[in-house]
């Protein structure tokens, strides 16, 4: 049978890299001691107060349809939440609601990218993002993070990369997997480039309210004179411990908004409203929940980093977001080797970033979504591995 050529191109980009967590799962299911490491999902349970919310709206009667572009007054939350990060008032009607922050991106990529356009996107990058612009028909354009920089992202190698067929730029601050943050003079020159190239400014910040050393989230949203080309993408999912709620949002030029509300009617038609009045109660009454997360993410990296300089690794501090990023390349092996040897040796999975981009070589990712207890044991047997591979080339030496 035929497929489609969008069903064709995403067969084509089926990453392996979520390997090790599915064997890692497979291991635990079946019993054994695993410490899973590798994915973005909190360890927390959703705040009382925004369950009880939504069991008391489905009891209502708040199940039936509703208008694509999202509930009024939870877009109006949102718009007062995202006003702060834009240092200027966002109309609600520029906000429209997803099930996830991962369907909004798709969602605007869909509408702003088309076959042949080229997209620039600082690698590592987050594993989906291939994919997404796969369908629409888009060639990724890499501009590497380097390690040796933090991980920074440098303007002047994203104008380099700007051709005639470049659509536009996607960001992703606080960074998926590195944990930078993009200060907010770096946004205002990506933003220079976009108006003097004509390009979408696309900007994935779901992680920005998990940001540490008190540090305060420069958002896209808050470039001047762009917004008619900016898309800021957020939900509620890390920073609320809601992953499997399905909350995300963007907030784009009133000429998109129409678009994606097309695109919603043919998809979605609506999300379920008794899910909408439960986001509106995290935003307006469990921002503690946030402030309790981001100090034990921040707590829990300074955990992690106990094992930096033990037999050659060494510990990349995050600057927000829930993830931190070990460097294994003095251990001798790949990244990909060291976490499938890891997971088969002593029991722990963390995510190789190989499969991210080539400037994740060398590199895994630590998902802090444990407690401090378990984090303490899984860095324990890293770093007995990482020994444990020194006396392995010694003795070969």
């Amino acid at each position: 049978m035929r497929f489609s050529p969008l069903a064709d191109r995403l067969a084509r980009d089926d990453t392996q890299a979520w390997n090790v967590h599915r064997l890692a799962s497979e291991r635990r299911a079946r019993g054994e001691d695993v410490i899973m490491l590798t994915i973005g999902d909190p360890d927390f349970e959703t705040p009382p107060v925004v369950v009880e919310a939504a069991y008391a709206s489905i009891l209502a009667g708040r199940t039936h349809y509703a208008y694509s572009q999202g509930d009024p007054t939870l877009r109006a939350e949102i718009a007062k939440r995202t006003s702060l990060w834009a240092g200027r008032t966002v109309d609600p009607s520029r906000v429209v609601f997803f099930p996830g922050a991962q369907a909004a991106m798709f969602s605007v990529c869909t509408c702003v990218l088309g076959e042949g356009d080229e997209v620039i996107v600082p690698e590592p990058y987050y594993a989906t993002y291939p994919g997404i612009f796969a369908a629409a028909g888009a060639e990724p354009v890499h501009v590497p993070l380097r390690p040796e920089r933090a991980f920074q992202l440098d303007p002047a190698e994203v104008e380099a990369a700007i051709t005639a067929r470049t659509r536009a730029i996607v960001l992703t601050t606080p960074h998926n997997p590195t944990g930078a943050c993009l200060p907010a003079d770096t946004l205002a020159a990506l933003g220079e480039l976009c108006r003097a190239h004509d390009l979408w400014l696309i900007s994935d910040e779901v992680y920005g309210s998990l940001l540490f050393g008190g540090r305060a989230h420069a958002s896209v949203l808050a470039v001047d004179g762009a917004e008619e080309r900016i898309a800021g993408i957020s939900s509620l999912s890390k920073s609320h411990a809601m992953t499997g709620w399905r909350t995300g949002w963007a907030v784009v030029p009133d000429s998109l908004v129409k678009r994606l509300v097309l695109l919603l009617d043919c998809m979605l038609f609506g999300s379920p409203p008794f899910i909408a009045d439960a986001a509106t109660t995290a935003l307006r009454e469990a921002d503690a929940a946030t402030a309790e997360m981001r100090s034990a993410y921040e707590s829990r990296a300074r955990v992690v980093a106990r094992i930096d300089g033990q037999s050659g690794l060494r510990c990349h501090m995050p600057q927000g977001g829930m993830f931190i990023m070990l460097d294994v390349r003095a251990c001798g092996i790949s990244a990909t080797e060291f976490a499938e040897r890891l997971l088969e040796i002593e029991g722990v999975s963390v995510l190789p970033i190989e499969a991210f981009g080539p400037s994740g070589a060398g590199h895994v990712r630590i998902a802090l979504a444990a407690g401090e207890e378990t984090l303490s044991e899984g860095c324990r047997r890293i770093a007995r591995f990482a020994a444990s591979l020194s006396v392995s080339a010694a003795s070969r030496a």
